[in-house]
Parts: structure tokens; C-alpha cells; sequence
């Protein structure tokens, strides 16, 4: 499909208008409807056939024009106008955290900043800092600001790299000499940004077993996307594999079948976590390598990863807590924690529709909840506050409520029943048939919600006797990321309305590393009231981090795995969440969405 072509397009002729200082509405314009084709599951090339377009949200007679346009010629007219006069490498650099368009725009103007090098040139000889409006606070946020784009700029995030490596996989599976597959390294570790993606092969032997691995590099050396082979030789080969950001490098080993099991152990990692296991190996009198476990010269295991971990006396760690913190000590006790796994999930908390910046409806976002098998899905538009997201009036917020509660209403005459326990008239789903969407026995609710500004003096963007009306309330930082931000948090958290603070780092791993907030004290104040932190599952959040989630378990705090969905789609990120809640050694009843619908209320209630 063409939707996500068409997309980046839009997202390309908004960051070039922003740059040249066009009409605020205007770029907002191009990114809302960049935002709805990203999230369209159906192909906008059959919509533009069947006269479709302009019932897509946020697609208007001008941006349906240019669909057409795009999808007619292969061009867009607009870009063309939009880009002129200004080079790739200029507008690389609205990518850098803190560097909006009108510093770049004064910059490129006043200093002829146009690439990367000049930017540090002008942070570096001071100049920067002498333009209108700069001074050295802003320099030094903007150069912590180049380091964390050049960081990001050499590594992909998980949810990227994963999608590299199913595409590299499934090229792979489609020759028979292909026996067993699997990635390794940090992506099987689920970390939350990724270097270079391995991939360990075994052959199954139905051709001349010299040949198979012969066969099996020169598949992987012709995979499409492919746009430099580094190497390839008879049993490992590596290549550049194009990315929507930049070119990763993907290697492949093909390995026997008896040594499959240590390679997957020696691959996986973590370095800190081998070294740990190999020190223990030699106080056993073995050695532990990629080829196997050795007793002497004798191989004693290394077919299978359980196999090598039974020569230590222990279970197998799951891959994603094999960082050197514990597991090992876990292991050897038979204290190994039961990690959350995404079929625990029974809930989304944080969810937006089109009635703030989300690019569906409530109906449809419920009906993608429902899809996933959820029990109930928390409705969380904007707060008033957050303009810029069409954040919600109170008089908008209790239509909402309305809507919400009709919709319950129309299902429990349907195809619902009414849950005594639950307040304002939301109902249980009962098994029934839902056209294409998936068939579950549990019932389910949609919660009244919203994602609340906490706003400079530390109050919540609604006054209490609106927040003490909604099932779910979810308090963020969305301004003044600078600003007093661990009291103002730590004062909503005190508001026994609140029920859970959103992204509580703020970072932004390919763009800002975060608000100036002491975590630790964060974490201290969840505790001391008794609330629930977020883990937000959007693959550039994954916010709280594996570190921070290990403290709260420790501190008994909490956690909601959420998405922050703005589309359909966007509920697929689950299960980044649920990967980097297990780093975190979350198990499930650290999570409150792996909560029954009347737990969850009545831990909420009980906050």
C-alpha cells in the first residue's frame, strides 16, 4: 500500500513549511493527515477509486488532491514548491531535540548553518549564543541535544529493528535448507534501542550438508532490501540492510545443530552476564563457549540453551533480564521471577480518539480493543491545556462521558450485561460472534478517562469534582519541561483524584532525553500515596525505562503498561511495553492492567 508513502511525504512538506515560518495551520494540516494515512488500515489507493478520501480524518479537499496527485504521477507538486531552497542536510537538523524551526531558520539566516558541522561550529565558538533569544542555558540544551541525536542516529529502536529482523526471517524461511532461525543479541534482549541485528541459522540436512550453508549465504546475500554485502563467507555473512533512518548491518551465522543452543546462549548475551556465567563454568571445572559446554576436551551440552544451563544447576533466564542484575543469583536459587507476558494484558489505560489528536472515533478505537481481547479500554483525551492537541473543554469532556456511556448502553441492548460492580452504567461483554474482530468469553467495559495537564503550579488541568467523575485519570507533563517538574508531579500524585502519572521521564529516545526530573524522588512520592506509574509502550517512549520499573517492583509501586494509542494500529505497541516491563523484572502483579475489571476499580477506588 502507498499509505505510509504518502505519509512521509505530507510529515516532509510540513517540516519544510515550518521551516520557511509558514501558517501554523497549515503545517498542522499536512501532520494530521500524515498521522491519519500512518494509522489507516485500509489502502488509500481503493478509497481514492471508490471517491473515498475525504472520509479518512483528517484528509480535506487540498491534501485528498494531492493524494490523487501522488497516486496518478508518482509526484506531489507541493513537496517539490516546499523543498525549494532548502537541502536535505538543513532540514536533518529539525531532527535534533530543542532545535525548532525558528532557531534553525535564525540560524541558517544570521550564521549560514546548514549542516551538522556548522551547527557545532556555532555551538562551539559561542556565536549561537549572541543571536536574539539564545543565551548558554539554550546553547547547552541544544549541544546535549546533537548527542542525543547522533546516539540515536547510529542505532534503531526496538519496534524498528524488529521489523528488520521478521523481514530478514521470513526471506529466509522461504528455502528449504533453512531448519531453525532466530535473532539474538540485544533485540532478543529486547532492549530498547538496537546496533547491529544477529541472526543464527541451523540447516536441516535435506541437501549434501557441506552444501546447506553455501545455500543458505548466498539466500540471505540476496535479500531485496539489501544495499551493501560487507561479507560472505562459508558459514556467516554480513550485510547493510536499508532502513527508513539508516542503513543497519545484519549478520548471519550458519551453525550446527549441536552447537545451536550455546551459540544462542553466547549471541544473546549480555557481555556482563556471559562473563558471569563463564566464571561460574570454571569454579565447576568447565568451560562454556559458542561451540558448547566442555568438560576437558569432552562437549557435555550445547544443543539446546536449557542444556547449557543445566550444566550449571540452573533454569534459563529469560533473555530479556540477562543484563548481570541478579538473574544468575535468581537462578541458582530457584528464584527466577514469573515475567509479565502480553496475554496477562487485559486493558489499555491510556487511549486518545479524534475528539482530541487521536485519528479515530471512539467506536472504532473500541472496536480495536476489543479486537485484542481486552476486558475493558480506558478513553483518555487531552485536558484543555494541551491546545494543540484539541484538548477537551469540560463541556467537550462530559460528552464524551455521555458518548462513552451510550455506547455502553447500545451494547448491553445488543450483545452486553449489565456488571452490578461497575458505576455509571458501563457493561460486560457476553461471548457472542463480532463480524471479523476476534471471539473472547471476557466481558468488557470502556472507562471514562482522560490524560490531564499538570499544569505550572502542580494542580491538574480539571477542577477535582470533574476528575472525581472519571473512572481513570492520567496526569502528564506536556510543558515546561524544565520547570519545577519532580514537585509539580509529586503534587498531582498527592490529589487522591490522580491515578496514574504518564510518561514520567518525558525522554524521547530518538529526539530529547527527557524533563530535568529526579525520578528517584518521583518514585518515592508514587509510593508514599499509594499511586501507579506508566510505562508507555510507544516504541520512541518506552518510558519508564527497565531501571526505574526494577525500583518501583522493589518499592512495591505499581505499573500500567499502556500504549497511548492515537490510532488503531498504535494498540500493536503492547507488546513493546510488555517487553521492557519484563527487563524491568515485572511480574504480573506488579501491572494493574493485568488486573480483573473490579480488581482495577477497586484498586483505583482504594487511590
Amino acid at each position: 500500500m502507498k499509505n505510509q508513502e504518502i505519509a512521509a511525504q505530507f510529515e516532509e512538506i510540513a517540516d519544510a513549511l515550518e521551516l520557511k515560518g509558514e501558517m501554523q495551520f497549515k503545517v498542522l494540516a499536512y501532520r494530521r493527515a500524515a498521522r491519519s494515512l500512518e494509522e489507516l488500515t485500509d489502502d488509500v489507493a481503493e478509497l481514492a477509486k471508490s471517491g473515498k478520501l475525504r472520509e479518512i480524518p483528517g484528509i480535506g479537499e487540498g491534501t485528498a488532491k494531492k493524494i490523487v496527485e501522488y497516486l496518478d504521477t508518482g509526484k506531489m507538486k507541493k513537496l517539490a514548491e516546499a523543498l525549494e531552497g532548502l537541502s536535505e542536510e538543513l532540514l536533518d537538523l529539525l531532527k535534533i531535540p530543542g532545535l525548532g524551526p525558528k532557531t534553525l531558520a535564525l540560524a541558517h539566516n544570521e550564521l549560514g548553518v546548514n549542516t551538522l558541522a556548522d551547527l557545532k561550529r556555532v555551538l562551539g565558538d559561542g556565536t549561537l549564543a549572541q543571536l536574539p533569544g539564545m543565551g548558554e542555558k539554550k546553547v547547552d540544551n541544544l549541544r546535549k541535544g546533537v548527542e542525543v541525536r547522533e546516539h540515536a542516529s547510529a542505532r534503531l529502536r526496538l519496534d524498528q529493528a524488529l521489523e528488520v529482523a521478521e523481514k530478514v526471517v521470513a526471506h529466509m524461511k522461504l528455502i528449504p535448507e533453512v531448519k531453525e532461525i532466530t535473532p539474538a543479541g540485544s533485540l532478543r534482549r529486547s532492549k530498547e534501542t538496537i546496533g547491529d541485528i544477529d541472526i543464527l541459522v541451523t540447516g536441516n540436512g535435506d541437501t549434501p550438508r557441506r552444501d546447506v550453508p553455501l545455500r543458505i549465504i548466498a539466500h540471505f546475500t540476496k535479500y531485496p532490501e539489501t544495499e551493501t554485502v560487507l561479507s560472505a563467507g562459508d558459514t556467516k555473512a554480513s550485510i547493510r540492510v536499508k532502513t527508513a533512518t539508516h542503513a543497519v548491518q545484519v549478520d548471519l551465522r550458519v551453525l550446527p545443530q549441536d552447537t545451536y543452543g550455546a551459540a544462542l546462549q553466547y549471541f544473546t548475551g549480555s557481555k556482563e552476564h556471559n562473563v558471569k556465567l563463564r566464571t561460574l563454568a570454571r569454579e565447576k571445572g568447565l568451560k562454556i563457549s559458542e561451540y558448547g559446554v566442555f568438560k576437558g576436551k569432552k562437549r557435555i551440552a550445547g544443543r539446546t540453551e536449557k542444556d547449557v544451563y543445566a550444566t550449571m544447576k540452573m533454569p534459563v533466564p529469560p533473555p530479556e533480564i540477562r543484563e548481570d542484575r541478579g538473574e544468575i543469583e535468581a537462578a541458582l536459587r530457584g528464584k527466577l521471577p514469573k515475567l509479565v507476558e502480553l496475554s496477562d494484558i487485559k486493558g489499555d489505560l491510556h487511549v486518545h480518539t479524534s475528539r482530541s489528536d487521536g485519528s479515530f472515533t471512539l467506536e472504532q478505537m473500541v472496536e480495536a480493543a476489543k479486537a485484542k481481547g481486552y476486558a475493558y479500554v480506558a478513553i483518555t483525551d487531552h485536558s484543555p491545556a494541551a491546545a494543540y492537541a484539541g484538548g477537551l473543554s469540560i463541556d467537550r469532556l462530559k460528552k464524551s462521558m455521555e458518548d462513552i456511556d451510550r455506547l455502553n448502553e447500545e451494547m448491553s441492548r445488543t450483545d452486553y450485561h449489565r456488571d452490578a460492580a461497575k458505576p455509571r452504567g458501563t457493561r460486560r461483554k457476553k461471548k457472542s460472534v463480532d463480524g471479523h474482530f476476534t471471539i473472547h468469553n471476557s466481558p468488557f467495559t470502556i472507562l471514562t478517562g482522560a490524560e490531564v495537564d499538570i499544569l505550572p503550579d502542580g494542580k491538574p488541568d480539571y477542577p477535582d469534582r470533574i476528575l472525581e467523575q472519571l473512572d481513570v485519570v492520567v496526569c502528564s507533563i506536556h510543558q515546561g519541561f524544565r520547570k519545577n517538574v519532580t514537585g509539580r508531579i509529586c503534587d498531582a500524585l498527592a490529589n487522591p483524584n490522580v491515578d496514574i502519572i504518564g510518561h514520567p521521564s518525558g525522554r524521547l529516545l530518538s529526539r530529547r532525553a527527557g524533563y530535568d526530573v529526579d525520578l528517584d524522588k518521583v518514585l518515592e512520592c508514587a509510593r508514599k500515596y499509594g499511586k501507579v506509574l506508566e510505562l508507555n509502550s510507544y516504541p520512541d517512549r518506552l518510558d519508564l525505562n527497565d531501571l526505574y520499573l526494577r525500583k518501583a517492583k522493589e518499592m512495591g509501586i505499581r505499573i500500567a503498561v499502556n500504549t497511548d494509542a492515537h490510532g488503531i494500529r498504535d494498540f500493536d505497541w503492547m507488546k513493546y511495553g510488555v517487553a521492557t516491563a519484563r527487563r524491568g523484572w515485572l511480574e504480573k502483579p506488579d501491572v494493574v492492567n493485568c488486573l480483573s475489571l473490579n480488581a482495577l476499580l477497586r484498586l483505583l477506588r482504594k487511590n
